[in-house]
Order: structure tokens, then C-alpha cells, then sequence
């Protein structure tokens, strides 16, 4: 059972990491808000980590990246950086476990190591979940926030694109991965405890065995006569 909650956690990871690299790519974190009788419906606006798009109906779409990282907001600037750590994470998390499973010949004469190097990816897991997380509700806070502010004009509000939506996604996905393989650290320790505990008392049976099977000095000394 164990092994098998291995593998689903590898292919969650697998998921998680296609994810995450979809998220970081898409330029729809921010799309234009359509409301006001003024506005046309038939154009829109995206702003992604990378670029900016605008999409028209009869026309293609047009992207450009960004001249400067000094020109985006503090909240997309901070999601370049946590979303890039995110996919180191995630992949060295991926590696990581690998090498932890049962079905993988890394360390395996050494239990204790491979035990320890599940929980190490488990928690990495736990660490690039909270690296997606934190962007992603970041810039949705920040959406919002102008979406209700009066102050600012209809042109300017923008909603949520549908990266954040898969970003959010991809953040729980990660978490039952790292609560996944975490669990399968638990029950392996749990049969590590088990097999030290067993140990032991096969050798003092053993032994106890030996010294019964031992012939005594008397019959010796019957033998020699």
C-alpha cells in the first residue's frame, strides 16, 4: 500500500510541476474588466509575469514583453521570484523523493537514509506550495482591492485571470503531495521501530538456543572415560 501511495505521490508532483510552469508562463494574471456602457467587449487585456497581451476579436493577438522589471507593480515583481523558486522546488522535489521510494535502488542498503530523504522531498512539497500560494493570493488581493476602489477609473480595474485560478489549484496539489509522502515517511518509520524492536529479540532467542544445545562438563568427562 505504501509503494502505491508512492507512485500517485511521484505523479501528483508530476502534475503539480506541469502546473506550476503553465501558471508562471500564462500571460492571464490580470485581464481587463469589462463593465461600464462605454466599454467595448470585444478587446482584452492581460498582464503576466513575462508580458502583456491585448486580444482583439478580428485581429491576432499581440504580446510584449516587459522593457524593465523596475516597471511592474511590487506584487508581480515579488510573483516572478517566488514562482521561479517554486519550480526549483518542485523539481528537487521530484528528484528527491524518487530517490525515497521502495521501487528506487538509491540507498538501499541504508533504510534510515532513504526514510530520511522521503521526508526531506515531503517537506519541499510543503515549502513550493506555500511559494505558489503566497503570488498568487497576493496578486488576487491586490485585483480585488482596485476592483472596489472608487477612486479609480473603469479603464484601470482589471479581474482574475485564470492563471491565478490554476495557480490556486496547483497550490493544493501540492499540499496533498508533501501530506502524501509525509504519511509514507510515518508508516515506514513506524516499520523501521517495528523491525529494530524485532531484531534483537531473534538474537537472544538464537542465542539462548546455542547455550541449551551446549553439552555439559559432566558429559564430557563421561565421554573421555
Amino acid at each position: 500500500m505504501t509503494a502505491k501511495l508512492e507512485v500517485f505521490a511521484m505523479i501528483l508532483g508530476c502534475f503539480s510541476l506541469f502546473g506550476t510552469v503553465l501558471a508562471t508562463a500564462l500571460p492571464m494574471w490580470k485581464v481587463s474588466a469589462f463593465i461600464g456602457s462605454n466599454l467595448i467587449v470585444m478587446e482584452e487585456y492581460w498582464e503576466g509575469l513575462w508580458m502583456n497581451c491585448y486580444n482583439h476579436e478580428e485581429f491576432r493577438m499581440q504580446c510584449k514583453e516587459y522593457d524593465s522589471v523596475l516597471i511592474l507593480p511590487t506584487e508581480l515583481q515579488a510573483a516572478r521570484a517566488l514562482m521561479c523558486i517554486s519550480v526549483a522546488l518542485i523539481v528537487v522535489a521530484l528528484l528527491i523523493t524518487g530517490c525515497g521510494t521502495r521501487r528506487c535502488n538509491c540507498c538501499d542498503d541504508d533504510i534510515k537514509s532513504k526514510n530520511i530523504t522521503l521526508a526531506i522531498g515531503g517537506c519541499l512539497y510543503l515549502l513550493a506550495r506555500l511559494t505558489v500560494l503566497i503570488p498568487v493570493s497576493w496578486v488576487g488581493h491586490t485585483v480585488i482591492q482596485k476592483f472596489y476602489n472608487p477612486t479609480m477609473m473603469d479603464s484601470q480595474k482589471r479581474e482574475l485571470g485564470k492563471a491565478l485560478f490554476l495557480g490556486w489549484g496547483t497550490s493544493g496539489v501540492l499540499l496533498i503531495t508533501g501530506i502524501i509522502v509525509l504519511f509514507c515517511y510515518n508508516r515506514r518509520r513506524s516499520e523501521e521501530k517495528e523491525h529494530d524492536y524485532i531484531q534483537p529479540e531473534r538474537h537472544e532467542n538464537e542465542a539462548s538456543v546455542y547455550l541449551k544445545r551446549t553439552p555439559s562438563s559432566f558429559y564430557k568427562q563421561q565421554v573421555y572415560v
